[in-house]
């Protein structure tokens, strides 16, 4: 599974660090940018990550701007991605567990890295149950469809 990572300029820095623990595990890591603090658009970070995810359906993807609502929201606008924006261990857990979540997303200036890493932990350590949950995710692909 390869990882692919984008963020906004507010995200950069825990980009970055979030780059260097997955680099730590020894995962395959793709980072589609941004590469400084130097302001740019969100959604083209987010877009390029979501593309990304969905034409390689075993990656998983991590997106960071400022508050991570912005991503998140522009992600999910591609068909195909269920980005997540995860505040905690608990939160990211779920989004795999029962959701299937296929990115996440963090907030940089509002997330603390401690936190963040175990979020991604969580996150990428985390398999979609299936069962009855997987009747939901057909229709969040019927929604997609209409």
């Amino acid at each position: 599974m390869k990882i692919v990572l984008g963020a906004d300029h507010a995200g950069y820095p825990l980009k970055e660090r979030v780059k260097a623990h997955l680099t730590e595990q020894g995962r395959e890591v793709l980072d589609l940018g941004t590469y400084s603090t130097e302001s740019v658009d969100y959604p083209d970070y987010a877009a390029a990550v979501g593309k990304a995810v969905v034409a390689n359906p075993g990656d998983l993807g991590i997106l960071i701007c400022g508050t991570g609502i912005g991503i998140s929201i522009a992600a999910n606008k591609i068909k195909g991605v269920r980005a997540a924006l995860c505040t905690d261990y608990a939160m990211a857990k779920l989004a795999r567990e029962h959701n299937d979540a296929n990115i996440l997303a963090l907030g940089g200036r509002t997330t603390a890295e401690a936190a963040a890493l175990d979020i991604v932990d969580a996150f990428l350590r985390t398999a979609f149950a299936g069962g009855r949950h997987q009747m939901r995710l057909d229709k969040i692909r019927n929604l997609e469809a209409e």
